[in-house]
């Protein structure tokens, strides 16, 4: 599994505009095989910068996915929003793979 975080730079006068862009990113990223883990909004501390979270089962499937989204009618409403609100200034995205499972310290060997 792999796991993407985007941190996006917004504008806070269009927080409301970003939060109806995160809402539908949620949707269809389920409905294009991913498994979505929210977006973090400003709340306290700086007050434009938000965070999401999502997982594919790979790299291909994410590829997969970034290849279907550009066909995608839905998608593409998505991004026309965040352009025309001018809600997101900037985004970064880093991949990471997830740890998922703990251990005790005796498993551990600790």
């Amino acid at each position: 599994m792999i796991s993407c975080t985007v941190r996006y730079e917004i504008d806070p006068d269009q927080l409301d505009a970003f939060e109806i862009y995160a809402k539908a990113w949620i949707h269809l990223m389920t409905k294009l095989g991913g498994t979505h883990h929210g977006y973090h909004l400003p709340y306290e501390g700086p007050n434009d910068i938000a965070y999401c979270h999502f997982s594919f089962p790979s790299l291909a499937d994410y590829e997969a996915y970034r290849a279907k989204m550009w066909d995608d009618p839905d998608c593409l409403r998505a991004y026309a929003h965040a352009e025309r609100t001018k809600c997101i200034r900037r985004y970064d995205r880093s991949f990471t793979r997830p740890l998922m499972d703990g251990s005790t310290l005796d498993e551990l060997n600790l």
